[in-house]
């Protein structure tokens, strides 16, 4: 996509040298970016009046250039800037953090390998582990207990604060270097000391929990993520119930997002979003499975084009939501290259879903609330949804 891409993701939030990842329990990759497509020609509306989007945009790059010109820090002082601008998804990256976040939209991370989410209990559980990554190779497994990194205790700490010491994102830790983790399994207890790696990982799986349901785990739309899920579409019986899981997905590309509902939808709105007051719409293409029965999962971590794309299937009628109410990051941030290289994003606009509803802060309602049984509400709603041949 050329020229400069809007983005609609939940971001890191700089506390001095600290940097938080928010990527919903995933301790891989930093937040895949998402992007709309860029509006033609300026930006207009009251949103770019006097307070707007578009003046604040214009303060964050004059007092970049101004400390540039003194000889200071222009990234620091576009932080300053966008913290006193009072935009909750309003952040700052350096050149490397902008690559790393363009490396996430190809699947591609830093890391070592591990999923995890925090229990009832605070602990951390490790949920899934990436064949060949360096924790795979060490053995480690899903239901382990993750229980320090490099001596610091994540016992009742937030996921968030737990990926940016798996990643070293205080010390910009590149691949190649090494991260202890203090690990627990019953009654052993150990540590492992890895090596981070460069790794890439598939943004969709597929499994059959019971005859002719098919589930489709989404934990992140990256490029080619729709291709994979039509694909797996073609594999299976046309009347095949289908689950989509989103639980945990925090975003991606929009783009990718809208081909993914184009894979359910015969065309028509997807959302509506706007661009400093300028209104613009997304349409799913034609052509798209409409018969097939659907249910979406969706839970707290389904966020940003996650929440776009369960907006668009449950407004159309197209697919029943299960789960509980998601994330509410229904914003959009646009993105501007300083004089170092570094990168400001502010938020500029907001999408609604086809009927008109407001992600923003208040996420998606699904039709029958369901905690960990989930997926069993699903297969049992699919049941009175089709019957396949």
């Amino acid at each position: 996509m050329s020229g400069r891409d809007l983005f609609c993701q939940p971001r890191r939030i700089r506390r001095g040298a600290a940097l938080t990842l928010v990527f919903a329990g995933v301790l891989i990759a930093g937040a895949a970016t998402g992007s709309f497509p860029e509006p033609d020609g300026p930006a207009r509306g009251a949103a770019a009046g006097p307070s707007g989007p578009a003046t604040r945009h214009e303060a964050v790059e004059r007092a970049a250039a101004e400390a540039m010109a003194d000889g200071k820090s222009p990234m620091e002082a576009a932080e300053r800037a966008v913290s006193r601008s009072g935009d909750r998804w309003g952040a700052v990256y350096s050149e490397g953090e902008y690559e790393e976040f363009q490396d996430a939209l190809d699947g591609r991370y830093t890391g070592v390998g591990l999923w995890a989410r925090q229990e009832a209990d605070g602990g951390i559980a490790i949920t899934k582990v990436q064949p060949g990554s360096p924790a795979g190779v060490a053995g480690i497994r899903a239901g382990d207990r993750l229980r320090s990194v490099d001596g610091s205790r994540v016992d009742g700490r937030p996921v968030t604060e737990v990926i940016s010491l798996l990643r070293g994102d205080a010390e910009d830790a590149p691949a190649g270097t090494t991260v202890t983790l203090g690990l627990g399994r019953g009654t052993r207890v150990w540590t492992e000391t890895l090596h981070r790696a460069r790794l890439s990982t598939d943004s969709v799986s597929v499994h059959r929990p019971a005859a002719g349901v098919t589930v489709l785990k989404v934990a992140a739309f990256t490029k080619g993520t729709a291709a994979t899920v039509r694909e797996a579409l073609e594999t299976t019986p046309a009347d095949e119930r289908t689950v989509l899981d989103l639980r945990g997905n925090s975003g991606g590309l929009v783009t990718e997002a809208v081909d993914t509902a184009s894979a359910f939808l015969d065309g028509g709105l997807v959302a509506t979003y706007d661009v400093d007051g300028d209104q613009r719409a997304l349409h799913a293409d034609p052509g798209g499975d409409t018969t097939r029965p659907l249910v979406v999962l969706v839970d707290g971590g389904t966020m940003s084009a996650a929440e776009l794309l369960t907006g668009a299937l449950q407004d159309r009628g197209r697919a029943v939501v299960i789960g509980s109410r998601t994330f509410g990051k229904g914003s959009v941030q646009m993105p501007t290259k300083l004089p170092d290289g570094s990168v400001a994003e502010l938020t500029v606009g907001h999408y609604r879903t086809p009927s008109g509803h407001v992600v923003d802060g208040r996420g998606i309602t699904p039709d029958l609330e369901a905690g960990a049984e989930a997926l069993e509400r699903a297969e049992t709603v699919l049941t009175g949804l089709g019957d396949p041949s």
